[in-house]
């Protein structure tokens, strides 16, 4: 396979990942009671969007399926989704590499892959993945708790309000509650790959 080839495998991956995900808020929402234009109005954008969006032909950035959860009333984590079952006893201690679930943001370079094994503990880890100059949302945002990561592979750029830092392959960081930030992978070519930690697991 060339990389064409590949290049167009991981498209049609991407492109049914925002149809699949598109129908499950669709799907809620519906369950919920919640309007288009509500949505809308509460996310601060237009009801043509949340209905590309629920057909899975808009990008979805990271803040606006946030910000989409918290209008429904369900965790970011609801939405990852594994085709591969483990044998009963691994689960909520253990989670395989081809069995770990998984979200990709639409249009967005981001993929995020769920390691920790159980979701009601006291503590979350993600692998996020990020594609050539691919960055975590437009502008500077917070999260609700405590965070840190480890680049596994790759080159990142880390902004801390006025602070800016280039991070590489084995460098960590640490995030406050109260801090704005944005991360961004300024290689033109190169994926970056980082382990998080989040605290408490409220993503």
């Amino acid at each position: 396979m060339n990389e064409i080839d590949t290049q167009a495998n991981n498209a049609d991956a991407i492109d049914a990942e925002g149809i699949r995900i598109g129908r499950q808020i669709r799907d809620l929402r519906k369950a919920k009671g919640v309007t288009l234009q509500t949505m809308a109005d509460k996310i601060g954008r237009s009801v043509g969007y949340i209905s590309q969006v629920e057909r899975g032909v808009s990008v979805l950035p990271i803040p606006v399926l946030q910000a989409i959860c918290e209008l429904l009333e369900v965790q970011v984590t609801w939405f990852f989704h594994t085709e591969t079952e483990q044998p009963i006893e691994e689960l909520g201690h253990v989670v395989r590499k081809n069995a770990r679930r998984h979200l990709n943001f639409a249009g967005t370079g981001i993929r995020e892959e769920l390691l920790s094994p159980n979701l009601s503990g006291e503590m979350l880890m993600i692998l996020t993945t990020f594609s050539p100059e691919a960055e975590s949302s437009p502008q500077q945002r917070k999260r609700r708790g405590e965070e840190g990561g480890y680049i596994k592979s790759g080159r990142l750029t880390l902004s801390l309000g006025d602070d800016r830092f280039e991070l590489n392959a084995g460098d960590s960081f640490t995030i406050g509650k109260d801090d704005l930030y944005l991360i961004k992978n300024p290689s033109r070519k190169d994926e970056a790959v980082v382990v998080w930690v989040l605290c408490p697991p409220n993503y």
